[in-house]
């Protein structure tokens, strides 16, 4: 005898739709990860100006963090629904259902701000690029099959392997032009893959905070204090022992300063994101809205020494090809 298929089920219309509805919903996550990988775009521009006007790029990562705190808190004294969060938050933290050390997410930023200021220099942006990526890629693959985030358990298959490689190797082709072995060495290297690694569970934990606060804006705040708090301290230590200086604010351009609300925007996106679709297909989303914001920018507003080149464009094709290829995007199953 011949099973009902879906058409035969009394409700089949329903599921259908249902279904469907599930797909867009996850569709609009995925634009939404890949607008967060814009955002980190437009910051690393904003900061990188911020830092070169300064002269300091950890006071510049202080002004930033800074900025940003001071946009989240004030915004929390009037939203009813940010506090409740924050209330949320701290009885999850009393009846031991969210880890104390998850809450440290903000201070692993600040830690890869440190990391960053200071392997760039040493090894140069392009291969600080790629070994970032990878670290995040590679570490997004053990978060999701560990669950972290509280969107379940994912096998680390081979499609999402090769997803993970392909980004990587998209990620290497679009600086491809910029690297330069003179800049390779190998201990800048592993310590960047680890600060990518950073990263990725920075990015867990606070889908992790999400899902007990319930409100992405009030995991930003506890981010902002955290990340700013670190910040501060390392700022205090290079004035104190290695007598760095301290230079005035820039009156401008005005969009120096957008790096704080960016930073704040992006936390509150990834911390919802993350739950719903794991750490590893929001870094394949993330990563290529960040090279196509990088195209972007390059043609409305290029640098000195930046302009887009074939190897970026191409890059971000194949940043997609291995989103599609490894079969990490619902928008092209059936």
């Amino acid at each position: 005898m011949k099973k009902p298929g879906l058409k035969q089920h009394p409700n089949w219309k329903n599921l259908k739709g249902k279904k469907i509805s599930h797909k867009t919903s996850v569709a609009r996550l995925e634009i939404l990860a890949a607008l967060s990988g814009l955002l980190i775009a437009i910051q690393a521009r904003a900061n990188g100006q911020l830092s070169h006007l300064v002269h300091n790029s950890v006071e510049a990562a202080l002004i930033s963090f800074s900025s940003g705190l001071l946009i989240v808190s004030t915004a929390a004294l009037f939203s009813k629904s940010m506090q409740q969060g924050i209330r949320d938050m701290r009885r999850a933290v009393a009846a031991k259902n969210l880890p104390k050390y998850a809450l440290f997410a903000g201070a692993l930023g600040g830690i890869v701000i440190g990391m960053q200021t200071h392997f760039i220099p040493a090894i140069g942006v392009a291969i600080y690029s790629v070994a970032a990526i990878s670290g995040q890629t590679a570490i997004s693959l053990v978060i999701d099959r560990l669950g972290i985030t509280g969107g379940g358990k994912k096998h680390i298959s081979p499609r999402r392997v090769v997803a993970a490689t392909l980004t990587i190797l998209a990620v290497l082709l679009s600086v491809f032009d910029k690297l330069s072995l003179k800049n390779f060495a190998i201990g800048g290297v592993v310590a960047t893959i680890f600060a990518g690694a950073l990263i990725g569970i920075q990015r867990s934990f606070n889908g992790l905070i999400n899902e007990h606060s319930h409100q992405q804006f009030a995991t930003s705040l506890l981010n902002f204090i955290m990340g700013t708090t670190l910040l501060a301290l390392l700022l205090s230590y290079l004035v104190i022992f290695r007598h760095d200086h301290l230079y005035a604010l820039p009156r401008g351009p005005w969009w120096i300063y957008l790096g704080g609300v960016t930073g704040v925007i992006y936390i509150a996106f990834a911390s919802t994101i993350v739950q719903h679709l794991g750490v590893l297909t929001f870094t394949l989303f993330s990563v290529g809205g960040q090279l196509l914001g990088s195209l972007l920018i390059d043609l409305i507003s290029p640098t000195n020494g930046g302009h887009v080149t074939g190897y970026l464009i191409s890059g971000i094709a194949l940043t997609y090809v291995g989103v599609v290829v490894g079969g990490q995007s619902r928008l092209f199953r059936r």
